[in-house]
């Protein structure tokens, strides 16, 4: 197994426990990848991912197999906030999915989009069903169906604040599976998006882990070692093929079967012959402040920035102080602030001072409230790899072929992940049960 982000020890676990004996290779000095904690302040808190989609219970079902299954939470109700490029703020419509609406004539709807985005998002009622279905990027298939100002006022600041990539370079089979087969379905991208919510848990979309998602790693890593995994941290891979492992040090492992199990820019420098680019970034700024007018929640659970807004270097917000009710107890009257942003508008060499002021200034703007440094109590900072854009997957042809898992393949989400990594693990133990053959 090379890789120990979520995707890699979820599948680890998973082939230990059915007898197969896993070595796994991991370059840096923990597992869990972006599933992770940082200090901020004297509070523990998620520096990656920090909630979970609730769609078809995998995670829940596998946190309850971990043990905390009672420790399962939902957000509060209050939803998030969109902030428009032109600087106007509106509640996130409540029948959508990744910002296409169910109903695009609903008044929250037309709020945001205005009259004429919503005759020309009510023009895909009366589209045939093939319409926009070649399209193979999401923004191209809702734009083919409901319009420009769908997409860019709706679809595209929820989507770059959740994926990191604008819905125009998403392939949409990859961030909406099952959408483009349920419109041929349904007859209508609306229909479509209602027929899939139907479909998912009721409640809340996403959900989280009281004390931080990253309280998932430590059962697993601990199953890991109950199951005799051998896990060797801090060892970088140099090449792989189907059956063997060369280390950066040079020694060569061999096994019945290697699985990679890593982002999509390791995936690429290990499977294919493309040339080296470095991955852009994501960089978590976390701002503990002390200001009371925080506590009317402003704009509820947080706020998703639309490409282009003006003055503002943040893509996304969250309010988790609101968002999680065990965070805001942990807290005791601070507020807890956390904004994403993109690189080149913040990379890996940009200064702290000058991440931690931006992110002031841009709470500042987005909530409506001034935050200075005197009102901070603590900054913390953590950098993750960008995901690549969708025509950049397309043509980069594999010139090694192993099985995969983790992120370059399920796509971004720990549900994605672990429901990937599951059936990836179902299917090596049926196929490496049986006893290697002689030939």
């Amino acid at each position: 197994m090379v890789g120990g982000g979520m995707g890699g020890i979820v599948l680890a676990r998973d082939l230990a426990a059915a007898g197969l004996s896993v070595v796994l290779f991991e370059a840096s000095d923990r597992l869990g990848g972006e599933v992770s904690r940082h200090v901020v302040a004297g509070i523990a808190l998620d520096a990656g991912a920090e909630s979970f989609a609730t769609r078809g219970g995998t995670v829940a079902g596998f946190a309850t197999e971990l043990g905390l299954g009672d420790d399962i939470v939902l957000p509060d109700p209050r939803g998030a906030w969109l902030h428009e490029a032109d600087g106007e703020s509106f509640p996130i419509p409540r029948t959508g999915l990744l910002g296409i609406p169910g109903d695009p004539s609903a008044a929250d709807v037309r709020a945001v989009v205005g009259e004429a985005g919503v005759r020309r998002a009510l023009d895909d009622a009366e589209l045939p069903a093939e319409v926009g279905t070649e399209e193979t990027t999401l923004g191209g298939l809702v734009r083919a169906r409901m319009g420009d100002a769908v997409v860019d006022r709706l679809v595209s600041p929820i989507v770059s604040g959740v994926h990191s990539l604008h819905p125009d370079l998403l392939a949409v089979d990859r961030v909406a599976p099952g959408l483009r087969s349920a419109l041929q379905r349904e007859g209508s991208l609306a229909a479509a998006v209602l027929g899939l919510r139907a479909l998912a848990p009721a409640g809340s979309a996403v959900a989280g882990i009281r004390g931080g998602l990253a309280r998932l790693v430590d059962p697993i890593v601990a199953d890991l070692e109950r199951h005799g995994v051998d896990v060797r941290l801090g060892t970088r891979v140099r090449s792989i093929d189907e059956t063997s492992v060369e280390t950066a040090d040079g020694e060569h492992v061999r096994a019945r079967q290697v699985v990679l199990a890593v982002g999509d820019h390791d995936a690429v420098a290990l499977t294919t012959r493309a040339s080296s680019v470095p991955p852009g970034a994501i960089t978590l700024a976390t701002l503990v402040v002390d200001r009371p007018e925080l506590d009317a929640a402003p704009r509820g659970t947080g706020v998703l920035v639309a490409p282009g807004s003006t003055g503002l270097r943040a893509k996304a917000l969250t309010h988790a102080t609101v968002k999680w009710s065990w965070l805001a107890d942990l807290a005791g009257g601070r507020h807890v602030l956390r904004l994403s942003f993109d690189s080149p508008v913040v990379d890996r060499g940009t200064p702290d001072a000058e991440v931690r002021d931006a992110a002031l200034a841009d709470a500042s703007t987005l909530l409506g409230v001034d935050l200075a440094e005197r009102h901070l109590v603590g900054f913390g900072r953590a950098t993750w790899d960008a995901p690549r854009r969708a025509e950049a997957a397309a043509v980069t042809e594999p010139v090694v072929e192993v099985v995969q898992a983790g992120g370059a393949v399920a796509g971004r989400g720990l549900a994605a992940i672990v429901a990937h990594s599951r059936r990836q693990a179902a299917t090596l133990v049926a196929s490496l049960s049986s006893p290697p053959s002689r030939d």
